[in-house]
C-alpha cells in the first residue's frame, strides 16, 4: 500500500503529463500536469477514448493503429519518442513529444504515455527564424553596401595606378582619397564593425549558425576595408615624406607576445600562431609602430594565404650583431616568376585569385623596413608556403 500510495502522488505531481489507456483505448488515468495541458478536468477524459485529445488525421486513425499493433505486435510509436500534436478542449492544436510504453498488469495490458509540451520551445524556434529572416536581411543589405564600398575603392585604387607617372594628378588624387578616407569611410566602418558586434553579441543566446556566418562576413569585409584604407593612408604618408623612424628601447618579446593575441583573433578556424624568442636580451632600438606595422602585415598576409587547420611560425632573435624576425607559413607559396616583383606597389601574385587584398602591404613592409636600416628576404615555393626575414642590424 505504501509503494503504491508513493506511486500515486509521483503521477499526480509529475511536471510532464501521464495518461494510461486500456487496450480498447480508452482513457483510465491522466494526471493533472496533462488535464491542465489538455484543458479538461479528469472525469471528462477518464472513460473516453483517447482519440479525443487528438487532431486529424491521428483521431481518425488511432483506433485502427492500436488494433493493428495487438494484431502484428509491430509497434510504430510504442517504446519510440516522437513529436506529435495534441488537441486542447477549445480547439487548439499544440505540439509535444510523446513516449509511449505498454505495460502488463493483472493479465491485461496497459499503455502509458509520457507527455512533455514543446510549446514555448516551438515559439522560440519560430521567433530565431523570424530573427534569422530579418537578420540575413540586413547582413544582406549591409553586405551589399560593403561590395559597393570596396568597388569604389578599386576604383580609386586603378585611378592611382594610372596617374603614378604625372605628379601632379597623383597629388591630386592623393589629397582627394585622403579626404574621402578619412570623413567618408572609417566614421560608417566604425559603426559597422560596432553593429556586427552587438548584433553577435545578443545572438549568442540563440545558438544559431546563420547569424554566427552572416556576422563573421560583415566583420571579416570591414576588416578587409580597414586593411586597404590603412595601406592607401601608409602609402600616401610614406610618399609626402611624412613618414620617419622614431626610434625607442623597447621590449620586443612583449611587443611580439601582443601582436600573436591580436592575429590569433582574427585567424581562419584551427589556424594557430606560434610565437617562439631566441637569446638572452630582450630590448631592441627600433620604432615601435612601425615595427608592430610590419610583423601584423606579414602575419595578416600568412593567415589569408594560408587555409584552416595550419600553422604560422612567429619567430624573433637577439644575438650580438643584429636582430631578427620571422614569419613562416605553409601556404599557396610565391610563383617563381612573380617574385622579382612582390614588393613593388600594387602588385599581386597572379595565384592569389579571389583572397582581397591591394598589393600594397609588402611594398609598406619593406619601406618601413629601409626606414628603420633592415633589410627584408623571402623564400617560398608554391603550395608549400612563404618565409619572410627582416633583419636589423646592431640593435
Amino acid at each position: 500500500m505504501e509503494n503504491a500510495a508513493l506511486l500515486i502522488a509521483i503521477i499526480q505531481n509529475a511536471i510532464d503529463g501521464i495518461i494510461t489507456i486500456d487496450e480498447r483505448g480508452l482513457v483510465e488515468l491522466i494526471n493533472p500536469s496533462a488535464c491542465k495541458l489538455f484543458g479538461y478536468q479528469p472525469d471528462e477524459v477518464i472513460g473516453k477514448n483517447i482519440s479525443i485529445l487528438m487532431p486529424s488525421p491521428d483521431k481518425d486513425q488511432h483506433d485502427e493503429y492500436l488494433a493493428r499493433y495487438q494484431r502484428t505486435g509491430q509497434a510504430r510509436m510504442i517504446g519510440i519518442g516522437r513529436e506529435v500534436q495534441g488537441c486542447r478542449k477549445d480547439g487548439t492544436i499544440f505540439p509535444f513529444r510523446l513516449g509511449l510504453s505498454e505495460v502488463q498488469y493483472s493479465g491485461r495490458k496497459i499503455y502509458t504515455g509520457f507527455i512533455h509540451d514543446l510549446s514555448k520551445e516551438k515559439e522560440a524556434e519560430d521567433l530565431l527564424k523570424d530573427y534569422a529572416l530579418h537578420l540575413e536581411e540586413l547582413v544582406e543589405e549591409r553586405t551589399h553596401s560593403l561590395n559597393d564600398t570596396v568597388q569604389a575603392l578599386q576604383l580609386a585604387k586603378e585611378e592611382i595606378g594610372v596617374s603614378l607617372e604625372k605628379e601632379k594628378e597623383l597629388n591630386l588624387l592623393k589629397s582627394r582619397f585622403v579626404s574621402i578616407a578619412s570623413h567618408e569611410f572609417r566614421t560608417p566602418l566604425t559603426s559597422i564593425q560596432l553593429s556586427a558586434s552587438l548584433i553577435e553579441k545578443y545572438a549568442e543566446s540563440f545558438h544559431t549558425v546563420n547569424i554566427a556566418k552572416h556576422v563573421a562576413k560583415i566583420k571579416s569585409a570591414v576588416f578587409n576595408l580597414t586593411a586597404i584604407l590603412n595601406d592607401f593612408l601608409s602609402i600616401e604618408k610614406i610618399e609626402a615624406g611624412k613618414e620617419e623612424a622614431v626610434y625607442s628601447v623597447f621590449n620586443l618579446v612583449k611587443l611580439s607576445e601582443e601582436i600573436t593575441q591580436e592575429m590569433q583573433v582574427i585567424a581562419k578556424q584551427n589556424q594557430n600562431i606560434v610565437y617562439h624568442h631566441t637569446g638572452s636580451q630582450n630590448s631592441v632600438k627600433l620604432d615601435k609602430n612601425l615595427l608592430k606595422n610590419c610583423i601584423s602585415n606579414l602575419i595578416t598576409n600568412a593567415i589569408k594565404y594560408s587555409g584552416e587547420n595550419t600553422l604560422i611560425a612567429f619567430n624573433t632573435e637577439i644575438n650580438a650583431n643584429s636582430s631578427i624576425i620571422t614569419v613562416k607559413d605553409n601556404g599557396i607559396g610565391i610563383p617563381e616568376a612573380d617574385q622579382k616583383h612582390l614588393f613593388e606597389a600594387f602588385f599581386r601574385a597572379h595565384n592569389t585569385g579571389t583572397i582581397p587584398g591591394t598589393g600594397l602591404g609588402l611594398n609598406i613592409v619593406a619601406r618601413y623596413t629601409e626606414l628603420m636600416n633592415g633589410t627584408i628576404d623571402f623564400k617560398s615555393t608554391v603550395n608549400k608556403g612563404t618565409l619572410f626575414t627582416i633583419t636589423f642590424p646592431g640593435t
